[in-house]
């Protein structure tokens, strides 16, 4: 009987643990986006520990553990004996994938998929031309399952948006550098919204599986010259796209 009761307790502890992660998830996204979305600013301010305590029917270790991943993400400041600040956007981790996302669902922003594409455009072609010369065997069939995918999507077969961020995914993997890999994240979040949009600029409902055979071509080829200016190619003309469509002018390659 000793025995039954220590494990039910421990699983007691372990079903509660679970529920406070899931809990202080939950907090973490409403209270992300409430202020990324300016339902909290420094003019209306914060609520109170207390306050968000009753709201979630959390504990106060719940609830300072959400605080504290929101400041790690640049969205508030706590301030000693004068409750918790909610910082200007300037202050914000916009390399965070969930902060990125939340400013996506504020409001649309072609200006902000123009600054994050132009942000691709320093680094994927980069990442191509990397794979080239030192992708694993293994990293090279995720790339070619991914314009499989892609050909697949064209005849009705797969879903095109998945097939196409899987390409570009897996392409940030086969680089083989740390930082690129921890960009994988950040562009998975931001293309679900970017290639719908420029496939509709561009009046069409799939990104061209064959100009991605191309760039896939080339690292397979172990050319990481070919490889890395289609890669640019590529993401410039879903920039040009994103330019036209707000108004921009060009901005030739430099």
């Amino acid at each position: 009987m000793a025995e039954e009761h220590d494990v039910a307790e421990q699983k007691g502890r372990s079903e509660n643990k679970v529920t406070g992660r899931n809990l202080t998830a939950r907090i973490v996204h409403d209270l992300g986006r409430a202020i990324v979305t300016e339902r909290f600013n420094s003019a209306t301010g914060f609520p109170f520990e207390a306050e968000l305590c009753q709201q979630y029917n959390a504990s106060r270790p719940v609830v300072r553990e959400a605080v504290k991943m929101l400041t790690a993400k640049g969205l508030l400041r706590p301030r000693q004996k004068a409750g918790t600040m909610v910082q200007p956007e300037a202050s914000w981790n916009l390399l965070d994938p969930d902060v990125l996302k939340w400013l996506l669902e504020r409001e649309f922003s072609i200006d902000l998929l123009i600054d994050f594409t132009e942000i691709r455009m320093s680094i994927e072609p980069r990442a191509a031309g990397l794979a080239a010369l030192g992708a694993s065997g293994p990293q090279r069939r995720q790339i070619l399952t991914a314009i499989d995918r892609m050909f697949a999507a064209e005849k009705g077969e797969d879903d095109p948006l998945e097939a196409d961020i899987g390409f570009h995914i897996a392409v940030l993997e086969a680089s083989n550098n740390r930082f690129m890999r921890q960009f994988r994240d950040l562009t998975e979040s931001t293309l679900r919204f970017s290639i719908r949009r420029t496939n509709a600029y561009a009046g069409v409902t799939r990104a061209s599986a064959i100009n991605h055979r191309k760039v896939a071509t080339a690292i397979m080829e172990g050319d990481p010259v070919q490889a890395t200016r289609l890669m640019h190619d590529l993401i410039e003309g879903a920039l040009d796209l994103l330019l036209a469509a707000g108004g921009h002018e060009p901005r030739s390659s430099f």
